[in-house]
Formats: structure tokens, sequence, C-alpha cells
């Protein structure tokens, strides 16, 4: 793909939304792979050798200080096999209102390390309970230049998951836990544009779409995983109509 425009969530060319910055490398959590359900394996291996190619490839941007944040990218096992837990944001926000996104946020000075942050904003948003997920890996920091944040992915396997929901519906609005199987459906996967310019990755899920930062990741992930699968990347909608369809 060719387009080099500019997405308004990240201030990045759309098509390489989850650009790295050069700062924290790849770092796995787990000794032992075989801790893991054999689905994860792979995408465990694979996340330590991450770096800015692996996501979406495009020119790193140059050293950069910014406040500390994290997500967590939480993989559990339900009914329909390996799931991701995905959140929308409350629509009467400030920042991204509606959109949908990991759990995570800003690092406060108690957290202990990423991993804290992630997991302190995933039960403040959720309701997950840190005793029962297990931190798998690190990902490399993710530059968002417009909000000034260097985001931590935190890679997760839910081992005992928990009913969740919006704590907050101030600043939750869903909370959703969504089959890989479905996200990397080709039926499931296209392009959204809008006349800004902007024209980028997305997922279809059930009353979601994921678009922008989050698609970005999402893409990298299934990749990582090998869980991806041909699809149209001429398939490009309007983001707005996208965004009434769900």
């Amino acid at each position: 793909m060719t387009d080099r425009t500019t997405d308004p969530v990240t201030g990045h060319d759309a098509d390489r939304a989850a650009g790295l910055a050069p700062g924290g490398a790849p770092e796995r959590l787990v000794d032992d792979l075989g801790e893991l359900p054999e689905w994860m394996r792979g995408l465990a291996a694979a996340a330590v050798d991450a770096d800015a190619d692996t996501f979406l490839n495009y020119p790193k941007p140059p050293a950069f200080t910014g406040r500390a944040a994290s997500v967590l990218m939480l993989f559990g096992e339900g009914h329909r096999g390996p799931d991701l837990l995905l959140l929308r944001r409350a629509d009467t926000l400030g920042s991204h209102p509606g959109q949908v996104a990991f759990p995570g946020g800003a690092a406060d000075p108690e957290d202990s390390g990423p991993v804290g942050t992630a997991l302190r904003e995933a039960f403040e948003e959720t309701g997950v309970l840190a005793e029962g997920v297990r931190p798998v890996a690190l990902l490399p920091e993710l530059h968002v230049p417009v909000s000034g944040f260097l985001v931590t992915p935190v890679l997760a396997h839910w081992r005992t998951p928990v009913p969740v929901a919006p704590v907050d519906p101030g600043e939750t609005a869903a909370v959703a836990r969504i089959p890989v199987a479905h996200l990397a459906d080709p039926a499931n996967r296209f392009r959204v544009s809008h006349p800004s310019g902007y024209t980028g990755p997305a997922f279809s899920a059930p009353g979601m779409l994921v678009w922008g930062f989050t698609a970005g990741l999402v893409s990298g992930l299934l990749r990582l995983g090998g869980w991806e699968r041909p699809w149209d990347a001429t398939d490009v909608r309007d983001l707005d109509s996208a965004l009434r369809a769900t």
C-alpha cells in the first residue's frame, strides 16, 4: 500500500499508525513458553524480535522523550477460541471519544513499570483482575505525537478470565472479547478513508469499528501470531459511514 496520508489519531502516516519509537526494546517476561497455551506460543516467541519494521514499517521518529503510558494486549480463550480484549471509549470524552482501544493509559508514579500501569488501567476501565493475568512480553515503545506519549504495549495471557464490563460509563462505553478468528476473517478487514485525506486499516466487530492506532496494532499482532489471512486491501470505505454502520 502506498498511501502516505496522516492519521488524525496519531499524527503518523495512516497506514503506519503503529510506528515504533527507537526507545524501549522488546522483553520476554515468561521464561518457559510451555507455560502458555499452544496457540499463543508463536506470538510470544515472535514478540521479542519485534521492531519498527515488524509492525507497519515507516521511518522511525527521532529520539523522543514523552510521558510514559502502557496498553494491555490481553489474549484469552473463549468458546470461539483465542480472543482479544478491546473497549470502546465513552462518547463524552474530550480525547478520542467513541474510539475503540486497548485498555491502558498514562503511567502513575506509584505504578511498578509498564506492566503495573497496564494492569491498573485495565482494572479501572474493564474490571480485569491483575492476579488472573500472566504478563508475557513488553513490545517496543510506540511514539504517539498527538498525545505526546511513549506507549509500551504489554502482551499478556488471561489465564483466569473474569466477567468484564465498563467500570466508569463516563470513561468506557463498552467492553468486548473479540475472537482472533473474527479479526483475521478477511470479511471483517478493510480500509477506511475520510475527506481529510486519511486512509487506514480497519476491522469490523459487533458494535465496534476498530481503526487508526488500534487497528495498526491489531494488524501487527495478527502478523506476529501467524493468524493473518489474505484480505482485500482495495476495499476502502468512508470512515464516517463505517462508524455509523456500527
